[in-house]
């Protein structure tokens, strides 16, 4: 049974009509990709709105997790690929529910770092097992095949935009001096 077209494929079809010179095999990729993806995001931001968060502020959470210790606010930014005004605001915002909290550099008493509180961290746990719950449940059309292969190549597709990705940034060991960004 022949499936029909998506709106990548319609799109494509239309575009022929109206300008038949242009090559939109690009769209096959890139429209498929950046479609995906708005769909994922809807759904996917709808399980953390229960759990009280937006993306970005689950994304800020995870890294802080992550990263189970303490970070400078450079270094969040950096886990986060924000702007620093947006992490700021977003570091006051969940600092003000809990979330995390700012504490003293102990190498240097200027700066602070951020870390994530014990409730932060019964949140973003709940959040990300519902979250990779969601994920699956939205991938079920998939067999293991089909899902491997997406996979591949979209990593392969990610290797070809970024290249070979810089190695991330390493705190300062305990005799050395933080870096000041």
């Amino acid at each position: 049974m022949k499936r029909p077209p998506d709106i990548i494929s319609a799109a494509r079809g239309q575009w022929k009509e109206i300008r038949p010179e242009l090559d939109t095999s690009s769209m096959e990729v890139v429209g498929r990709v950046l479609r995906a993806a708005a769909v994922l995001r809807q759904r996917l931001d709808t399980t953390l709105s229960d759990e009280g968060l937006n993306r970005a502020e689950f994304d800020l959470l995870s890294a802080l997790r992550r990263s189970g210790e303490p970070v400078t606010p450079g270094r969040l930014n950096s886990l986060m690929v924000a702007s620093g005004a947006a992490t700021t605001k977003r570091v006051q915002q969940l600092a003000e529910r809990g979330l995390l909290e700012r504490v003293r550099d102990q190498h240097d008493r200027r700066s602070a770092r951020v870390l994530i509180t014990d409730y932060g961290a019964e949140v973003i746990d709940r959040a990300f097992a519902r979250n990779l719950e969601a994920e699956r449940e939205l991938l079920a059309g998939l067999n293991p095949k089909q899902r491997d292969t997406v996979a591949g190549g979209l990593a392969e597709l990610l290797y070809s935009l970024e290249g070979t990705p810089a190695p991330a940034p390493q705190p300062p060991g305990p005799d050395e001096p933080p870096t000041r960004r």
